[in-house]
């Protein structure tokens, strides 16, 4: 048997690369100071080496999580960093996707976080780098970019270049990419709902509550899951 004290120190000694590495950090990023924790530690390295390609674009990456997950003000202030992260990855490795995609993930954030009337400032911003994160590597992240401009055509009003057709085309061009991709399903259901395609959207609900979570996505595939599975049960309400 181990001594008490001997088991706290050998726990200690253990838990330590994993506290100072910001990639294990991040994969734990359901307890929100985690995520946290792992964005100072890419921002030091950052500040360290402002030619630090991949601390930029996880930068940009972590803030889209957390600036989600925190209330309005922070989470605006965390988006913005975001957004600045994105930026200069993009400018250190302009044929790479990562500083244009998360970029823009976080401006998309940003701008439904003001609502729509102020957030249509991000439109021309947002669109021009997912183009251009699609046109270096359409493959990348399983067809994020087609996922991302499906949602900004969804989002985005008609007068301003909004189009649910064009929205569904993108969403089922980036299901080429990965079949079961959650949010993909969710963000068509979405569409199809807009475009009164109520059987299929339903479907599609169905289909990601009854998913295999990602394991690289999985704190994002079960917020997804749970709220389709609030959707369904609304509209099941509804209908009664």
């Amino acid at each position: 048997m181990v001594p008490r004290a001997r088991t706290g120190r050998l726990m200690t000694a253990a838990a330590t690369p994993a506290q100072s590495d910001p990639d294990a950090l991040y994969r734990d990023r359901a307890q929100l100071a985690r995520a946290r924790e792992a964005l100072d530690i890419w921002e030091t390295r950052l500040k360290a080496d402002p030619r630090d390609f991949e601390s930029s674009w996880k930068i940009a990456r972590g803030a889209y999580w957390v600036g989600k997950h925190e209330d309005r003000d922070a989470g605006r202030r965390t988006l913005e960093r975001g957004v600045a992260a994105g930026k200069q990855a993009a400018t250190l490795q302009p044929q790479r996707p990562e500083g244009h995609f998360w970029g823009a993930a976080n401006m998309g954030a940003l701008a439904e976080s003001y609502g729509l009337r102020q957030g249509l400032r991000y439109r021309g911003q947002i669109k021009e780098a997912l183009e251009r994160a699609l046109e270096i590597d359409p493959a990348f992240l399983d067809g994020s970019a087609d996922r991302a401009l499906g949602r900004w055509y969804h989002m985005v009003p008609g007068l301003f270049g909004g189009s649910e057709t064009k929205s569904e085309a993108y969403l089922r061009k980036s299901l080429t990419y990965n079949p079961n991709s959650i949010l993909s399903r969710f963000f068509l259901a979405e569409t199809l709902f807009a475009r009164d395609k109520d059987a299929e959207a339903l479907d599609e609900l169905r289909t990601v509550i009854a998913a295999t979570t990602d394991r690289e996505f999985e704190p994002e595939d079960r917020e997804i899951q749970a709220k389709a599975a609030e959707e369904l049960a609304r509209r099941a309400k509804d209908k009664r």
